[in-house]
């Protein structure tokens, strides 16, 4: 048992990733596998890549399993059977002493915000807006996935692009820098390419949500159709932060904000749209924090779990 060893892996729906640390938070090795979200890549697949990105972080940090404690923030947990899936699996394989099951998103808000609570916002290939209330209270926003929600991700604002390049190719809508960039990005010839290229057997969802970094390229330009689909997306971002804070009866404010996935951490342009409608909607978020890496969060709420159990908080 490495008693002061702790565990914080990030598994989403592009990758996984796994650091340890001390007890005194510094970070000693990190790993990263595929995707582990079970829904997507199926249960055996999730555990291997969960176990692969913690063997890999362990083996630089010159230790081994079981460790003081671990958190395992992953998408598709939940609900209460999830979680217990995925604490019967860590005790099959001796992970830790204490493990801590939680929702990859609330990774975000444990990174990112100075206390623990306030709103958070993550917009990668899906969305979600969760919050905590000081005293504790809970909510979330989003993370219906592709086909019911998603609002916002950079999976909606990929599919965007593709129907307004659809819509310009017919004259249904203005032309738009976006076809001659997702063209080359695909490799394609003419729009009517896309047709084979995306119903082939089933483009995958992270490979539509890779065009947004073309989306954000496109606006910074200046053009018109991909500013307006950043916009939009900002929009229904700052709806879903809306939705969480009132709920949590957060009036007033600053409100600490933390931000994850790529869209809103590398993204300035839906970073900036967001914000600017989240303050017109009468927000006042500060500080804002990007969050690079979610694993952090998991591995501060870790640590949390052993404090708690001796009674004190680190």
């Amino acid at each position: 048992m490495n008693h002061t060893l702790y565990l914080g892996v990030d598994g989403g729906g592009s990758h996984t990733v796994a650091l340890a640390a001390d007890d005194r938070g510094r970070v000693l090795g990190r790993g990263e596998a595929q995707a582990s979200n079970l829904y997507s890549v199926g249960l055996q697949a999730a555990q291997e890549a969960i176990l692969r990105a913690i063997e890999q972080a362990l083996a630089t940090a010159g230790a081994r399993l079981p460790v003081a404690a671990a958190c395992l923030g992953l998408a598709g947990v939940g609900r209460p059977a999830e979680q217990a899936l995925w604490q019967q699996w860590a005790l099959d394989v001796r992970l830790a002493e204490r493990v801590l099951v939680v929702h990859d998103s609330d990774l975000v808000l444990a990174a990112g915000t100075p206390a623990g609570w306030g709103l958070a916002l993550i917009a990668g290939t899906g969305s979600i807006a969760l919050g905590r209330s000081v005293g504790g209270a809970w909510a979330r926003a989003g993370g219906w996935g592709y086909l019911l929600g998603d609002e916002g991700s950079g999976y909606a604002v990929g599919l965007a692009a593709l129907q307004a390049v659809a819509r310009a190719a017919d004259g249904r809508a203005p032309a738009t820098a976006l076809t001659q960039a997702i063209l080359a990005h695909w490799q394609l010839a003419e729009p009517s390419q896309l047709i084979g290229f995306v119903y082939r057997t089933r483009v995958p969802r992270v490979e539509i949500a890779g065009l947004a970094p073309l989306v954000e390229k496109a606006a910074a330009a200046g053009d018109p159709v991909a500013q307006a689909i950043l916009q939009a997306a900002g929009a229904e971002l700052a709806r879903a932060l809306d939705a969480v804070g009132r709920r949590l009866q957060m009036a007033g404010g600053p409100i600490p904000c933390a931000l994850g996935g790529s869209l809103l951490v590398r993204g300035e342009i839906v970073r900036r749209e967001m914000l600017q409608a989240a303050t017109a909607l009468g927000w006042r978020l500060a500080p804002v924090t990007p969050v690079e890496e979610p694993a952090t969060g998991a591995l501060r709420l870790a640590r949390a779990e052993v404090s708690l159990a001796n009674g004190s908080l680190k």
